[in-house]
């Protein structure tokens, strides 16, 4: 967490408990003592007047209102930190905004809107990070960004999200490849070598749910390739050293020149959102909603 804590202090104790899901680890990582902790859980369970842990089969699990709380705290401490920033720049020249993208998104959506933000705003201070989205859902939770573009998945029930597009997400080969001006099956493309994103990104995620519903998986692929980097993934396909599955938008250079071109899949069609997202229930979200309007 930045900064000093606004909130009551038993409420950070419950937040933490709800990531460990264990009292020692939760005493441990607060630097208080495990009579504390549960102390402190006592008190939030009489001031709610309900239960908010269950403890069976030596397991630490929410009940239903501890959950919808842990909801309700994570986006009153996100919101905590943003306030503490508002007020500081109320007379300050200088005004900030964080946020977060994915690698896609990142590199190829992210510059045109920092120009935008440069002409519009050009004494704010920006601070963009790039995760995947996994970590940047952690951020948000800890108010270290107010919102993130995102896409991959996440649980659209926990996060307050707007469309920010919907691209298509291809096969790419070389023009050299065999599979190139083919129209094949998916089953045809496991001879290839197979060069994908690290697990855990949004492109990675996309394509193994595509296998999955195509009844395959990467275990299919006896060559694999693993890259974090879009541009040395996109360079080793224009060698023809294998295939990938991208995002339209990321290649859309190459598909000009012909340096790339897009595998024939029968019967495969695949759209999917990037998608802005901040914490739910907020009380920043219109202003939120007005940096999607801008960005946009």
């Amino acid at each position: 967490l930045k900064g000093g804590k606004m909130l009551d202090f038993r409420v950070y104790t419950f937040l933490e408990l709800c990531k460990t899901l264990n009292y020692t680890k939760t005493a441990e990582n607060l630097f208080i003592t495990q009579p504390a902790v549960t102390q402190h859980i006592k008190y939030l369970e009489e001031f709610y007047n309900c239960k908010l842990f269950n403890y069976s089969n030596r397991a630490l699990t929410l009940t239903e209102q501890g959950n919808y709380l842990f909801k309700y705290f994570l986006t009153m401490n996100s919101d905590e930190i943003k306030i503490k920033e508002d007020v500081l720049e109320i007379n300050s020249a200088e005004k900030n905004l964080h946020f977060g993208a994915t690698l896609t998104i990142g590199e190829y959506i992210i510059p045109d809107m920092l120009l935008k933000l440069a002409k519009l705003y050009p004494n704010i201070n920006v601070k963009v990070i790039i995760k995947d989205t996994k970590e940047l859902l952690k951020e948000l939770q800890n108010g270290n960004i107010e919102f993130a573009l995102v896409e991959g998945f996440f649980e659209k029930t926990e996060y307050e999200s707007i469309i920010y597009s919907k691209e298509n997400f291809i096969g790419e080969c070389s023009p050299k490849n065999n599979l190139a001006k083919k129209n094949i099956g998916f089953e045809d493309l496991l001879n290839e070598r197979i060069i994908i994103r690290e697990e855990g990104s949004g492109s990675r995620d996309i394509f193994e749910k595509i296998l999955y519903d195509n009844n395959l998986s990467l275990k299919n692929f006896d060559k694999k390739y693993e890259l974090a980097n879009i541009k040395a993934i996109k360079e080793l396909v224009k060698e023809d050293r294998g295939i990938t599955f991208i995002y339209e938008r990321a290649v859309k250079k190459e598909l000009e020149n012909k340096e790339l071109v897009r595998i024939g899949l029968k019967n495969f069609k695949a759209k999917r959102e990037f998608n802005f997202i901040f914490m739910k229930n907020s009380i920043h979200r219109d202003e939120y909603k007005k940096w999607f309007e801008i960005l946009k």
